[in-house]
């Protein structure tokens, strides 16, 4: 029978990466959350991958850091390896990546949210969602509780709808042996929430002991680990390596001999799958030209033998699966601890949402992370901050967070969903952000702490550390633009090993960073008055010096975008009477509804010319 519950100011449904950082910003803002998932004991589970970061990802854990959320902080209090990824290349795409002890990561963030006040996190599945007469929503659990709040956020991952593949077997089933939440999905369907299905997979676990290491390539972590929170509250660590390995001729062999078998290509597998994380037998097919594809051996934790196979998720059956393992170096003899699968699952088309993550049909209704359409951990946690800070900021009568895509890779990544849409799970890459050479991992504090101060979620004492550090920057700036290098054998000797001009005169020491070659490090015997400085107020001064010219010519890109950003458009409501645009801009203007005239140049279909005739439409109604 059901009884009412609890009254919530807002409602979370799900506990993963999305859910928590929903549940916390809205707590910390002040309003009474209750976040409801089907298993406390997995709260924070890292069903694939047990890392966190990566290129572009790095880049979000570190703004969502700033922002004021916990994501930063859990991945550096329970970091097994730490690396950044691509420092052969430029600053604009330095990534850091760490590997996290999954169970510990989970027990972490459980705790920080069974302690947070305003916060209450109930084991319970939510099987229906309706609107009150009232206009608040209502929850119903399976055990009948009625619970009701002003604001919903949808943070549902893989388990709406989920079902399970693995060769001939099929079943309804969430990630890691959970069951799937179906009667949600069905509730949000009679609701009026358009669905659809995607697709996602991860690769076996094996036993540590099973494995032999003798022969194959170990990855140690980097020398100088760098945190992903700015605050400086846990020092990670390297505590173990990674191993790396390669499939082969014969590894394809299995797997192509073994194909019909797969439900990927059998037809049972009707979602779509991701793009840049394919499956071992996808990439066999896609890239049957290579002779290898790379494997990555990484440990799940400190307490645990299991290890993950990076690079092999799978959905062959049991017994391919197996064969094809053990014609890889090192796993001649491998023991199988969990089934790699593949999972199908229900997600919303992210054009029925706005760029706070509400949708725009119903309102006080939120959708963040896997279920908006988008892969990963990171891309989850930061719509999760995004949608938990937007339900709060609604409910206290404040103006909502939108992050524009010159501010972040969050905001690149929530315009993308809203405005593009995706037809497959959307990975964050640094590619897709035009800005990206300013929207650096290492100037994520510099950029959005300023946006978490005013919502209320960063503290004064994190607010007014950023203040000196700006200051430090600005000094040593004008110190290295006033401090000589006088030439010297030794000096010339180290610019010319570096394949630079020797100095005949003296020079500015701005002038010698600014050459490509030379960094602070190898002109620092030379530098007499060198301040004792953290290695970020260098790492900043010496980007900003290197980079000057294109990073001027990209603010004046950014100006330009924000110029197209502040002529609003949410007062047409259709776009079919706009005499002057094409049938197909109607169509997808009327579809999208852009907040924007910024917005409304990124939707696809939309070209050059029909932004013109917008620009003179708004030019009359003015």
């Amino acid at each position: 029978m059901k009884y009412f519950a609890k009254e919530y100011d807002v409602i979370v449904i799900g506990a993963g990466h999305a859910g928590i950082e929903a549940g916390l910003a809205a707590a910390r803002l002040g309003t009474k959350v209750g976040v409801f998932t089907i298993n406390m004991d997995w709260v924070g589970n890292m069903p694939c991958n047990p890392s966190i970061g990566g290129t572009s990802k790095g880049h979000l854990v570190r703004e969502i850091d700033a922002l004021g959320g916990e994501m930063g902080k859990a991945a550096d209090a329970n970091t097994l390896q730490s690396r950044i990824l691509n420092l052969g290349k430029g600053p604009a795409v330095h990534s850091l990546r760490a590997q996290i002890d999954r169970r510990r990561y989970s027990e972490y963030m459980k705790h920080i949210m069974e302690t947070q006040d305003n916060l209450e996190i109930v084991q319970a599945e939510i099987v229906d969602l309706t609107r009150t007469e009232d206009g608040k929503w209502q929850t119903v659990t399976m055990l009948e509780a009625i619970y009701h709040a002003k604001c919903v956020i949808l943070a549902t991952g893989t388990f709406l709808g989920g079902k399970i593949y693995v060769g001939d077997v099929s079943y309804d089933g969430g990630p890691d042996g959970m069951f799937a939440s179906t009667k949600l999905a069905a509730s949000l369907q009679k609701l009026g929430v358009s669905t659809r299905r995607f697709k996602t997979g991860t690769p076996s676990r094996v036993n540590r002991r099973s494995v032999d290491f003798t022969n194959l390539e170990r990855q140690d972590g980097d020398e100088r680990v760098v945190p992903f929170s700015f605050d400086g509250k846990y020092k990670p660590e390297n505590k173990l390596p990674c191993y790396i390995t390669y499939t082969n001729e014969e590894t394809k062999k299995v797997i192509l001999e073994n194909i019909h078998r797969s439900p990927l290509y059998s037809g049972k597998i009707d979602g779509v799958g991701p793009r840049y994380c394919p499956s071992i037998e996808d990439k066999i097919v896609r890239f049957e030209e290579k002779q290898r594809h790379q494997l990555f051996i990484e440990p799940c934790g400190e307490n645990t033998e299991e290890m993950y196979l990076q690079g092999m998720s799978s959905s062959l059956p049991e017994d391919v699966q197996l064969k094809f393992l053990r014609t890889i170096p090192g796993l001649e003899n491998v023991q199988v601890m969990r089934t790699a699968y593949a999972i199908e699952y229900d997600c919303v088309d992210p054009l029925s949402l706005r760029a706070t993550l509400e949708f725009k049909d119903f309102d006080g209704l939120y959708g963040a992370g896997q279920f908006n359409g988008s892969s990963g951990y990171e891309e989850a946690a930061a719509q999760g901050l995004v949608a938990g800070i937007n339900a709060a900021q609604k409910i206290l009568g404040k103006e909502p967070l939108i992050l524009d895509r010159a501010s972040s890779y969050i905001g690149t990544l929530i315009d993308d969903l809203v405005t593009k849409g995706c037809s497959d799970p959307y990975r964050m890459m640094t590619s897709r952000s035009e800005y990206r050479l300013i929207l650096r991992q290492d100037n994520a504090d510099i950029r959005l702490t300023e946006y978490g101060y005013k919502v209320g979620l960063v503290s004064e004492e994190k607010w007014q550390r950023l203040q000196t550090k700006l200051q430090l920057i600005e000094k040593e700036k004008q110190r290295v633009s006033a401090v000589s290098v006088p030439p010297s054998e030794a000096l010339n000797t180290v610019l010319v090993s570096r394949g630079t001009s020797a100095l005949t005169t003296g020079c500015r020491l701005v002038e010698l960073l600014k050459r490509p070659q030379l960094d602070y490090e190898c002109l620092k015997k030379f530098d007499k008055e060198r301040p004792d400085l953290p290695f970020e107020i260098f790492e900043q001064v010496e980007i900003s010096i290197k980079y000057e010219g294109y990073i001027k010519r990209q603010l004046a890109q950014v100006d330009e975008m924000r110029r197209l950003e502040v002529k609003k458009l949410d007062h047409i409501e259709d776009y079919t009477e706009i005499t002057g645009l094409r049938m197909e801009a109607q169509e997808k203007l009327n579809k999208v509804r852009p907040a924007n005239l910024g917005q409304a140049s990124r939707i696809s279909g939309v070209s050059p010319a029909d932004i013109s005739v917008l620009l003179i439409y708004l030019a009359k109604r003015k």
